[in-house]
């Protein structure tokens, strides 16, 4: 028997805990896999591995170089291979602890040489808001991974939640309207599965029927859009689920099917697969493109304003003074990460494309400018209350002047690089 591989994650731990419960009732069968990182300050981490009708084994595994996350990647393949080798079961539910990212755990797990099916992220509608506005480090939350572990609970959420083609959207009687369509704008082409708040395990099968993905975004004219790949892919009716007669929409989930390499290309800033234009319910998502590069102090001096005029906002940019440099822009929780993705296409000879993943080709092709190739500022602002017009006019003013343009690429390389301490240069 094939062993399928299915990845749940998320903070919201009530939610995800739903999820991986209906999943056990739905799918003969199965397993859940969960390493607690909870006790990695005693210098362990506990695994359980359980199904329907409660715990089948528990051990521990120490830490590895300190690491939490470490010790999950070196005990987990081996765990999954043993549950491929008895032949007994169906699906391996991966149940990731609250903090850990679904993309570092499903690439650990097909590097092994298992199958993934699925990665589904499970979400409280209501706490989607305070989840991407909490700018607290995960380690003053209690949630870190590791004692390295800098991250906050804003930007590992947003993480967790675009990375997976599946959202488990928890029926939570405190959401309303404006929760749903947050959601919604932030992750246009998911495939939300309504879950009960708590499901027990022994629920019925039938659920209501999942909720299709956004339609597709419309297309500006000019510039042409950065995304060449299709997105993660949608949970098709006809999923086979073995041993299942009628599988609800979360069982054909785990069994769907995912692209890793697809997956890691739609969250790559060069080709991300970012939201389009939205407006609905008290929520915008405004798509900002532009050609001419920013002036770094300008925009230097705006970056408090920009960074906190939306909920979550992310893309990609370039500075006048440093025109060969792609630029990541990552915001969530009132912080910015800025680092460096590496240089633009326009900017490497032609005989470094054929190194260039073919996805990347694909997308500065669809995006290709005459002069600057590649080079370009795509930012994507989302939030309730998103004041549309005052934000551009500042992401405007930031710009290269008519005279600053002009002058061409030697005179910016001399701008000053109010960058460099930001980007440890």
């Amino acid at each position: 028997m094939n062993l399928s591989v299915t990845v749940v994650g998320g903070l919201h731990t009530a939610a995800r805990r739903a999820a991986v419960d209906r999943l056990l009732a739905d799918v003969p069968g199965s397993v859940v896999l969960h390493h607690d990182l909870a006790t990695a300050a005693a210098g362990t981490v506990v695994r359980t591995v359980r199904d329907r009708g409660g715990l089948l084994a528990s051990g521990e595994t120490p830490l590895v170089d300190d690491c939490a996350c470490c010790a999950l990647r070196e005990d987990l393949v081996p765990e999954l291979r043993r549950l491929a080798g008895d032949g007994r079961t169906r699906l391996a539910i991966v149940e990731l602890w609250d903090s850990v990212e679904p993309k570092a755990m499903t690439e650990v797990i097909t590097a092994g040489g298992l199958t993934v099916t699925g990665v589904i992220t499970a979400v409280d509608p209501a706490l989607v808001l305070p989840y991407l506005g909490n700018g607290d480090d995960l380690a003053e939350a209690g949630l870190a991974a590791a004692a390295t572990d800098r991250r906050t609970v804003a930007d590992t959420f947003a993480r967790q939640l675009e990375y997976a083609p599946v959202l488990a959207v928890a029926d939570s009687p405190e959401a309303d309207d404006e929760d749903r369509e947050l959601l919604a704008q932030l992750h246009p082409t998911a495939r939300r599965v309504p879950i009960g708040h708590g499901d027990p395990a022994g629920a019925p099968a039938s659920v209501p029927a999942a909720e299709p993905a956004s339609p597709p975004a419309s297309v500006p004219a000019s510039p042409p859009p950065s995304v060449p790949a299709s997105p993660p892919p949608s949970v098709p009716a006809s999923a086979s689920v073995p041993g299942s007669a009628v599988p609800s929409p979360l069982a054909r989930a785990a069994f769907a099917g995912f692209d890793v390499e697809a997956a890691a290309a739609a969250q790559h800033p060069a080709c991300a697969l970012l939201p389009a234009e939205a407006d609905g319910h008290g929520v915008s998502t405004l798509v900002w493109n532009r050609r001419r590069p920013f002036h770094p102090e300008r925009l230097y001096a705006a970056l408090e304003e920009l960074t906190c005029a939306a909920a979550r906002s992310r893309g990609r940019f370039w500075l006048a003074d440093k025109p060969d440099v792609l630029l990541h822009w990552d915001a969530a929780g009132g912080a910015l990460c800025v680092e460096s993705a590496g240089p633009w296409l326009a900017a490497l000879p032609d005989a470094a494309w054929e190194m260039v993943p073919p996805m990347r080709r694909v997308a500065a092709a669809l995006d290709w400018h005459p002069e600057h190739g590649d080079c370009c500022n795509h930012l994507v602002f989302t939030s309730p209350g998103l004041d549309r017009d005052g934000l551009a006019h500042v992401l405007e003013s930031c710009l290269l002047t008519d005279a600053e343009y002009a002058a061409g690429r030697d005179a910016w390389r001399k701008l000053p690089p109010a960058f460099d301490t930001l980007l440890e240069v």
